[in-house]
């Protein structure tokens, strides 16, 4: 029949893979018009042309309407795609929506090592995604929903299979520590800025030095000789000094003290 798990599927935490949808959403998406319509026969390739078409994510809305979200979602827990192709689903990172679609499916179905391991490098995806919900239309950016999908218990609606915290795998060995973004950059940072500091204490040191340089020619004696005479003149005292002395009228005798043939009185 259209609504049964492909044959020869394996349980998904001891069920099957149908069921980890509640069954009353189940029955909803059976019979919405777009599972009956586009969802039928769809195997793990002609899906990709279903997923590029998505433009929102989600749960219900309206009066209790599933969203193509679940709809694809419930048809790849159907026909259970081999990990190799759901791997080929997120790197095609062109199509968010598609990426978001294999998260969720991973989410739900791998293990918890392979879901934090596999997860955590989307959170550097920060592109928006349309959602919707009860409440209608709304934005959501991708490293959001990967937040949501490894923290929160339930997502689109859907009641995710429960999921061991990280610290609890790092303390077993399963999984090891992880990495910080923002611990990475800052350490990068500072690798560049010491490099940055040394050269400029290089380049400092260099105009330092050139400046001494500078300096010590300044005070020459070649330069003195480029002073004026009156300043050597009057720095050395020599009678010769007395020819570059400026002799304003201010210092000249006023005329009211002369006799009328030019002597002083």
């Amino acid at each position: 029949m259209a609504n049964t798990t492909v044959k020869g599927a394996l349980a998904i935490h001891g069920q099957n893979p149908q069921f980890l949808v509640e069954t009353v959403i189940r029955n909803r998406i059976w019979e919405s018009v777009y599972w009956k319509e586009h969802c039928f026969a769809l195997t793990a390739e002609s899906l990709i042309d279903k997923a590029i078409e998505l433009r929102y994510i989600g749960g219900v809305y309206g009066n209790q309407h599933p969203t193509e979200f679940l709809s694809l979602l419930l048809k790849l827990l159907q026909i259970q795609p081999e990990k190799e192709i759901l791997i080929e689903y997120l790197q095609a990172d062109e199509f968010k929506y598609m990426r978001a679609l294999a998260a969720m499916y991973i989410r739900m179905t791998f293990r918890a090592v392979e879901v934090y391991e596999i997860l955590e490098p989307l959170m550097k995806d920060y592109r928006k995604l349309r959602y919707r919900d009860m409440a209608g239309y709304s934005l959501i950016f991708f490293d959001e929903f990967i937040y949501q999908l490894l923290s929160e218990e339930r997502v689109c609606d859907i009641i995710l299979p429960r999921l061991p915290k990280r610290q609890i795998l790092e303390e077993s060995g399963e999984l090891g520590p992880r990495k910080s973004r923002l611990l990475e950059a800052m350490e990068g940072k500072s690798d560049h800025g010491g490099s940055d500091h040394s050269r400029s204490s290089s380049r400092s040191r260099t105009t330092d030095r050139s400046r001494s340089r500078t300096s010590d020619r300044s005070q020459s004696p070649s330069v003195y000789h480029s002073r004026s005479p009156s300043e050597a003149g009057s720095r050395s005292g020599s009678p010769s000094a007395n020819r570059f002395v400026s002799r304003s009228p201010s210092r000249s005798p006023s005329p009211r003290n002369m006799s009328p043939d030019g002597m002083e009185l």
